[in-house]
């Protein structure tokens, strides 16, 4: 099934920003970001041949663990073991396999106008208001720092607060996006955090509405 082209965009959009070494590079400039992305796409190509030879290793290292415990394991439950870890390593395999088939896809729709397009405005977004969105983040973070975390959880935060605040996308729908990132490219403490952190970002910018809402002159007047 193809994923959504908005979908496409931000992970394109994630996968440049992880390019640029040097967070001072000029994403205003339409050749850097043109740059960017021919490296990016170039990126994808070697990931989903080192993806596909990395699955090959995980299914022979499964296969020789499940012979293994056959004939090596002095116990019933030692033989369990080695099968669950077999099990494992296939499973690991197969994951691989599916990062490999879905790569082409992202290579193949990043050529697409509307998909750079909206790439590169995010990409333009969290540089030039990289300073704006940190804030945010870093208030709705409870005794932690946004610098802490890893850099592709930092950047998935910024793209969605980059949506929020500046490009007017709804807020279930960025905090949605920015999970689907999450799986694909963080862990399950990364995802569960990117969730909170963002929902807490809400949170906040509710708040904020309401309180300029409650002080805003015509509104008292209403009131009184």
């Amino acid at each position: 099934m193809q994923r959504q082209p908005r979908r496409l965009a931000r992970e394109l959009a994630l996968l440049v920003l992880g390019q640029t070494a040097n967070r001072q590079a000029n994403l205003t400039d339409e050749s850097t970001l043109q740059s960017l992305l021919l490296a990016t796409v170039r990126t994808l190509v070697m990931e989903a041949h080192d993806s596909l030879e990395a699955a090959t290793t995980e299914l022979t290292q499964g296969n020789e663990q499940l012979l293994n415990s056959n004939v090596q394991a002095p116990t019933l439950d030692s033989a369990k073991a080695m099968v669950q870890d077999a099990a494992a390593l296939t499973q690991k395999a197969i994951n691989q396999v599916g990062i490999a088939l879905e790569l082409p896809e992202l290579i193949q729709m990043a050529r697409q106008d509307d998909i750079r397009t909206f790439a590169i405005t995010l990409c333009q977004e969290v540089h030039s208001q990289r300073s704006r969105l940190d804030a945010v983040l870093n208030q709705a973070m409870v005794d932690w720092q946004l610098s802490r975390l890893p850099r592709v959880d930092q950047d998935i935060l910024r793209i969605a607060v980059a949506e929020i605040l500046c490009l007017d996308i709804g807020h279930q729908v960025a905090i949605n996006e920015a999970v689907e990132l999450s799986k694909r490219y963080s862990d399950e403490e990364g995802r569960r955090l990117i969730n909170g952190i963002l929902r807490r970002v809400v949170q906040s910018l509710e708040a904020e509405t309401l309180g300029e809402e409650n002080t805003d002159p015509a509104a008292i007047a209403d009131l009184s």
